[in-house]
């Protein structure tokens, strides 16, 4: 037999133990949901000694849930991936990713105390909802090593073959990737407000946003310590700037 069968019968095992409790409260429910974690779950492998995660938005794996639009609820423990931008869970050991042709009949996830939607495509932590909804996506830069080029450089073709490799095994998916790596993590923040939606990449940008209360920003961050890569921090400030 080949190695696909065992990676299937595998998965079958994992998936219908790590449920079971909620197969109980609804066992009618039992065959369909089977046949849903098949179609929507696919399993990636980390380095079992593997301890930094790095490239994880989480440094260990949280309590979390799934919430689907139909109501159902499926509770595990929950990391996110912020380099390969997926929702990624641990079962036993084994590291999984929820497959993209289901993701859109996911209403809501929660990992740990933080609220993620899934929108235009992208996951999104919910930072403010309510007259105006405000979320930031967590992303991941990482900085391939590159082999030795003239004048003491490094070539940037090999440094782009090495992170096709990192892509291409798998690797992108364990819990610590190969020392030699850099990760740099950065942040998109997003507002929904009066059907719009509109993102930023700088502080110099969700000034720009706010430029017709100019001087009210400009009083908030004199007195604040505001800092893009602290999300309740600009959180605050949105709030600050949405509620004055």
């Amino acid at each position: 037999m080949n190695k696909s069968y065992f990676v299937f019968r595998r998965i079958s095992h994992i998936f219908t133990h790590s449920v079971e409790d909620f197969f109980n409260i609804f066992p009618m429910k039992r065959l369909s949901i089977i046949f849903f974690l098949f179609a929507i779950i696919f399993a990636v492998y980390g380095q079992p000694d593997a301890v930094v995660l790095s490239h994880y938005l989480f440094p260990e794996f949280q309590e979390g849930k799934v919430l689907m639009k139909d109501g159902t609820e499926v509770k595990t423990r929950l990391n996110y991936n912020a380099l390969t931008e997926e929702v990624i869970f641990d079962d036993h050991g084994n590291i999984l990713a929820i497959g993209k042709n289901v993701i859109p009949q996911i209403d809501t996830v929660f990992i740990g105390d933080k609220k993620y939607l899934y929108k235009d495509s992208k996951f999104l932590e919910v930072l403010h909802d309510s007259s105006y909804k405000f979320f930031v996506q967590h992303k991941c830069r990482v900085i391939p090593p590159g082999k030795p080029a003239a004048y003491g450089g490094t070539s940037e073709i090999s440094a782009i073959d090495s992170y096709s490799s990192l892509i291409s095994d798998g690797r992108v998916y364990d819990l610590k990737l190969p020392d030699d790596f850099k990760v740099k993590p950065y942040m998109v923040y997003w507002i929904e407000k009066e059907g719009k939606f509109k993102s930023f990449l700088s502080l110099g940008q969700l000034k720009s946003f706010y430029k017709k209360k100019k001087k009210l920003y400009e009083e908030y961050v004199k007195n604040h310590k505001v800092e893009f890569e602290d999300p309740k921090s600009i959180a605050d400030l949105v709030n600050y700037m949405e509620t004055h």
